[in-house]
């Protein structure tokens, strides 16, 4: 049955029919009558794994005890950089196509944004309404 010696079965009730069977061909019938059966593999179940995923999700398990590695290699300075630079220029370009900062103006706010002068959105927001740069 190519399976290992804990995983046939060998139905109570005809035993004695397993026990009288000598060929080979005498097992193979018994395998097709279905009183010798290999059982089903066991699994690893996953469900302590998805419900401790579904935990960490919401930001649970991810306490000082629980990291492995620096803050640097838990998420990249240049991922982390990517993360704020690309939704400023976004911005920066959504406010030049409407027409709320000039092209001037873009270039030297994307310049800015390239030197690390903004942390976030609403700090370049922040730097745009109390310089009053902001048109309408």
């Amino acid at each position: 049955m190519g399976v290992g010696v804990n995983r046939v079965w060998v139905d109570p009730a005809r035993i004695t029919d397993v026990s009288t069977a000598i060929t080979r061909e005498d097992i193979k019938r018994l395998i097709r009558d279905g009183v010798i059966r290999a059982r089903p593999e066991l699994g690893i179940s996953r469900a302590r794994a998805r419900e401790r995923s579904m935990k960490r999700e919401k930001g649970r398990r991810r306490g000082i005890g629980s990291r492995r590695g620096t803050a640097k290699a838990r998420q990249p300075k240049k991922a982390a950089w990517i993360k704020t630079v690309r939704p400023l220029r976004g911005m920066l370009s959504e406010l030049r196509d409407k027409g709320a900062i000039d092209v001037r103006e873009y270039r030297r706010l994307y310049r800015m944004v390239k030197g690390g002068s903004f942390k976030s959105k609403a700090h370049l927001q922040t730097y745009l309404r109390e310089r009053g740069l902001l048109k309408g």
